[in-house]
């Protein structure tokens, strides 16, 4: 039973690493290209608000089910792993909004800024976050 359950963590990692090398395939994002050039000197591109929101919430929920799927059977606690998906949630929805202002604003706050919440937005990084806490947690649990 244990290996099955390491299989589907790292099945959850291959998910969340598909989804960010299928991402130019599958979303609409038209900053990935705008990030990767120097954009300092690049001007914002063109976008349609509904496509891009859509598309990032999308990716969103895509993550979050790997995300899900790796806590749940990484600690197989079922509290733990409605706590991370509910971390997680908050997480994007305090950052997206600010996301959004950054591209209404032409990135006027700064390009570094807005490259950096979209990291938020479009990333697990709250993942990296939530498994050295609940390892920590679980390490106390048998003290």
């Amino acid at each position: 039973m244990k290996i099955l359950n390491w299989i589907l963590v790292l099945a959850g990692i291959f998910g969340l690493i598909s989804v960010r090398f299928l991402e130019d395939k599958i979303f609409y994002d038209p900053f990935l290209e705008f990030f990767k050039a120097d954009y300092k000197v690049a001007q914002v591109p063109d976008f349609i608000w509904g496509k891009l929101m859509f598309s990032h919430v999308f990716r969103f929920a895509l993550n979050l089910i790997f995300s899900a799927i790796v806590v749940h059977f990484m600690f197989l606690n079922k509290k733990w792993t409605i706590q991370a998906v509910v971390l997680m949630t908050v997480a994007f929805l305090f950052f997206f909004p600010i996301y959004l202002w950054c591209l209404y604003s032409k990135m006027e706050i700064g390009y570094l800024f807005t490259f950096s919440v979209r990291r938020f937005v479009i990333q697990p990084i709250i993942l990296l976050l939530i498994i050295p806490i609940f390892y920590y947690r679980k390490k106390l649990g048998k003290s």
